[in-house]
């Protein structure tokens, strides 16, 4: 298990998987490493579910904050095909975070939920000793549509293009250039355009826009271990080989200085709001055509074939054995101390 970030495979075969409780038959996806959601039968009707953490940075403005903390949650569950519908969320804050601010964070998630048509269901909010900023809390998105809507996490088939949205590592990228602007030797428009893109990530409304043109067989969020990590993670779970073409992954140039000021891999640093996403070849270029109409950066960077692994560029990779951004945020917050 690495210091920082999520578990690897090897930990939640052996530490998680063999312990969850009764088998019931009503669970039509339950845990698996890499997988985003489950699914629930409920009296023929599906319910999809994904858990996050809550992360409130105060850096970035209490509001913008709560819209990224809230879009982050929904996105694990938008990836099922079904629109997010309901939200249960709990947050445990530091003694020190005022009531305004938190009324600001509350109010940009009520806002993004009612825009998207979710309905807060229940939750939790306390003050407790201990408790820091960023992680104060926890959420459950939920999802309720039909079975045969359901877009399996591991349904990309052998013929599949993949579709990338956004692009490696802009998450990472805009997160740190909006809270340590003065620390990153880039030029100040750089710094300041990259932050800036941070508003630009909409995984829920990207997978929407996706699922509507048709074809999709699997999206996934990439998150930590970014891009290559989800590719590992998604053709793991499919049973198939994924073969990527560096050239054609979307690239913005600023990003790109960024993290090489920051001495950062673009290709295993989280990029949350970045889709990757699998389509019948009948229906990519509507799914790519209907993404760029709503602004959003896409593109196929590859296709799945039979066999396992990920190829880039005709070379077999190995997933990425942590999240390149986690080692630059903590020398970032030491530096900045």
């Amino acid at each position: 298990m690495p210091s920082t970030g999520k578990i690897s495979r090897e930990f939640f075969r052996s530490q998680i998987a063999p312990y969850l409780g009764v088998d019931r038959s009503d669970v039509r996806i339950g845990p698996k490493h890499g997988v985003d959601f489950g699914v629930i039968d409920v009296d023929g009707t599906a319910l999809a579910l994904a858990t996050d953490p809550v992360s409130i940075l105060p850096d970035l403005g209490f509001e913008r904050a709560g819209r990224f903390a809230v879009r982050i949650v929904l996105a694990d569950v938008a990836v099922s095909g079904l629109n997010p519908s309901h939200l249960a969320i709990s947050f445990s804050l530091p003694p020190e975070m005022a009531d305004d601010d938190f009324a600001t964070v509350w109010g940009a998630i009520d806002d993004e939920c009612a825009d998207l048509g979710v309905d807060i269901v229940t939750g939790h909010t306390a003050r407790y000793a201990g408790c820091s900023f960023p992680w104060v809390g926890g959420a459950t998105a939920m999802a309720v549509g039909d079975h045969d809507d359901i877009i399996r996490p591991d349904g990309a088939r052998p013929g599949d293009d993949l579709v990338l949205t956004t692009g490696p590592a802009v998450e990472s990228a805009a997160l740190f250039a909006s809270l340590f602007p003065d620390q990153i030797d880039c030029e100040q428009r750089v710094v300041d355009r990259v932050a800036s893109r941070l508003d630009d990530l909409d995984a829920v409304r990207d997978a929407r826009t996706a699922v509507d043109a048709g074809g999709v067989t699997a999206m996934h969020d990439v998150t930590e271990g970014g891009l290559l990590g989800a590719l590992h993670e998604m053709a793991a779970g499919a049973g198939v080989e994924f073969a990527v073409d560096r050239a054609s992954v979307p690239a913005d140039p600023d990003v790109e200085t960024l993290c090489e000021a920051l001495g950062m891999n673009r290709w295993s640093a989280t990029s949350s709001g970045s889709l990757l996403i699998a389509v019948d070849p009948d229906s990519t270029v509507s799914v790519v055509e209907a993404l760029r109409a709503r602004g959003t950066t896409a593109a196929v960077i590859g296709r799945a074939d039979v066999g396992s692994g990920v190829v880039v560029d005709g070379e077999s990779t190995q997933p990425p054995e942590g999240d390149a951004s986690w080692p630059v945020y903590e020398a970032l917050l030491e530096t900045g101390q």
